[in-house]
């Protein structure tokens, strides 16, 4: 469990159609490390080991986003700029001028868009299993989740057991493995009521093409070399299209930071050290 310093805050934010209210996450003390979670997850389900090794060195905001945790919004589709805005304004309300910044997923999109559309604010960024555009590969799968979870939570959470994982993880797990983590996600959805087939419908419209030149914090992109959701070219064409964005590639799947959390960690807290290790605190 997180550790939030005994509270886990809430701001409004203006978005389409109305006001989001965005649920956040803060803890720790020293320069800002905002972080970003994927579809279907949620500030703690995504992060817990993150913030375990960094809370002694950074302050860290997560929000949930809309369709996650407590967050609320009009209810209207989700769409990437309103996700940038409850970023901003979880990290504004938390005091934060400029911060670091790490996504995973749709979180990376929306990390990505975020230190185009605000680059004075981002001291570094880094994307783990984003992506540049949807092409009609992925569009078809995320619709296929979208109305899989309309049918059968259970369903789609086995469905992403068997896609979201690498190959290694998927041939050393047990039947009991399989049903322990679709048990786990299925509740998850279900938690979410709407709101894994909201954001799954906006994964399906993303386009942070033009946002990709204005960066100017150093980037790291981060793929998984056996992610069948965010296939690595797209992880490859992201760190094409960023001024001087480094990439790396790691064994797994897209799923990561539950896959394997001690690499998803190493590789973020090394990256992170390297930035801090050149920048000052403000």
């Amino acid at each position: 469990m997180i550790e939030r310093n005994n509270t886990m805050p809430s701001v409004e934010v203006p978005v389409t159609g109305g006001t989001s209210t965005v649920n956040y996450l803060v803890t720790g003390s020293g320069p800002g490390l905002v972080l970003v979670h994927g579809t279907g997850a949620n500030a703690e389900s995504n992060w817990a080991p993150l913030v375990e090794a960094v809370s002694d060195r950074f302050t860290v905001v997560a929000p949930d986003l809309s369709g996650s945790g407590a967050t609320t919004d009009p209810g209207g589709p989700i769409l990437v700029p309103d996700l940038v805005a409850q970023v901003l304004g979880a990290a504004d309300h938390a005091g934060l001028a400029d911060f670091h910044l790490v996504g995973h997923s749709l979180g990376a999109v929306v990390a990505t868009a975020l230190a185009g559309a605000r680059p004075e604010r981002v001291r570094s960024l880094v994307a783990h299993a984003g992506w540049v555009r949807t092409d009609p590969w992925m569009a078809h799968q995320f619709d296929l989740w979208a109305r899989m979870a309309r049918v059968d939570h259970e369903l789609v959470s086995r469905m992403l057991q068997v896609t979201a994982m690498g190959d290694d993880t998927l041939r050393s797990r047990s039947h009991a493995d399989f049903a322990e983590a679709t048990a786990g996600f299925t509740a998850m959805l279900g938690a979410s009521k709407s709101g894994f087939i909201r954001q799954s419908e906006a994964d399906v419209e993303v386009d942070i093409t033009a946002s990709l030149p204005n960066i100017t914090a150093p980037t790291l992109v981060f793929s998984s070399e056996g992610d069948r959701i965010a296939p690595p070219h797209q992880q490859r064409e992201l760190a094409r299209l960023i001024p001087n964005a480094e990439l790396v590639v790691v064994p797994g799947g897209h799923g990561l930071p539950f896959e394997n959390p001690d690499l998803f960690v190493a590789t973020v807290v090394e990256y992170l050290d390297r930035q801090t290790a050149f920048t000052p605190a403000p």
